[in-house]
């Protein structure tokens, strides 16, 4: 299938220019959205390319966004002062991809690698009735203990990074060497100048640190359907607990899929046929689960939790009166109809 590729900045709320992009089929209207949550250092163009491409080809409309500070985006390289605007900035971007009125019958499902496995979870827990899926590839529900700093050395950290928060001084294991299987894939990681290879910044290990640590202790409020997918060899993140969180979930639909022998990166660093077993297992589960969505379902399904319902529309209708006037949206030009065709090509 002809994909057609997609490329943009938008602005943050804080005035941060973020880089996004986005792969969907050429010829047809995708049956479901995905968005992409990269991992700690890496970004999406490049290295979550392939993965992009494998779903578009696959019927599926993929749009990632580089989080502050990381590939094509603005911001000190690699420099995450806090996590929640991190969050804020996925939300923003990926729901206003929703909102387009091509896309409101589409369902929506999140996809995170590591890190980007924890972005997922807390993108759920702000709005616990918009996602219908997520799929989480070596989720960071929390950081192996063999690659995390001693206890004494994050004390001492602890201690300081409110003085030199973005000094690159955690001491770390080389975490390219230990994610990625492949000799000739990982070589090809290290050449990829947008990935951020230096010493983990002060403040943005500890941020990881505690989301990670806060992950662990919320695993009980996941309720979405999802996917979970580890590497029993993965020593960057810790299967242990991506089986806890199978096992906590509040959710009714979850699945849980061990594969042996395999590291942390799953879709990049493993042979070629284990990655095309993880994402035929991946496009399997997306295609039992996409569907078409009316007004009536969404709201059905927002009224299931009417509290949190209440209090977002209150919030929003607030948000709007002292704005003035409705937030201008962004367009993604869908296959076959007129809109922004910059930075598009065909792959």
């Amino acid at each position: 299938m002809e994909v057609e590729y997609h490329e943009e900045y938008v602005r943050s709320s804080g005035g941060v220019q973020l880089f996004t992009c986005g792969w969907l089929p050429a010829k047809t209207s995708p049956k479901a959205l995905v968005f992409l949550c990269h991992g700690y250092a890496m970004e999406c163009s490049g290295y979550m390319r392939e993965c992009g491409l494998r779903l578009a080809v696959a019927g599926y409309g993929v749009f990632g966004m580089d989080y502050e500070g990381h590939g094509k985006s603005m911001g000190a390289r690699c420099y995450i002062h806090s996590f929640s605007r991190l969050v804020d900035d996925c939300h923003r971007f990926f729901k206003s991809i929703c909102d387009l009125e091509e896309y409101r019958s589409k369902s929506r499902f999140l996809y995170g690698e590591s890190m980007g496995g924890a972005v997922a979870l807390l993108l759920h827990m702000k709005d616990p009735t918009f996602w219908d899926g997520a799929i989480l590839v070596a989720p960071m529900c929390k950081i192996s203990e063999k690659v995390k700093p001693h206890p004494l050395v994050i004390t001492l950290l602890t201690q300081v990074e409110d003085v030199i928060p973005r000094w690159k001084i955690v001491p770390t294991k080389d975490v390219i060497d230990a994610a990625f299987k492949d000799p000739v894939k990982r070589e090809k990681i290290r050449k990829n100048k947008l990935i951020y290879q230096d010493k983990p910044r002060l403040k943005t290990a500890l941020e990881m640190l505690r989301t990670s640590m806060y992950v662990e202790d919320s695993l009980s409020q996941v309720k979405l359907p999802f996917f979970v997918l580890h590497g029993d060899a993965d020593t960057v993140t810790d299967p242990e607990v991506s089986r806890a969180l199978y096992e906590r979930a509040a959710s009714a639909d979850k699945t849980i899929k061990l594969y042996p022998g395999m590291w942390h990166g799953l879709t990049a660093g493993e042979p070629d046929d284990n990655v095309d077993s993880i994402f035929a297992d991946v496009v399997a589960w997306l295609n039992e689960r996409s569907r078409t969505w009316t007004v009536e379902d969404r709201l059905m399904k927002m009224m299931s939790s009417p509290d949190r319902f209440i209090r977002g529309a209150a919030a929003r209708d607030g948000s709007a009166r002292r704005r003035g006037r409705p937030r201008r949206r962004r367009r993604w030009p869908s296959p076959g109809c007129p809109g922004r065709t910059a930075g598009r090509r065909r792959s």
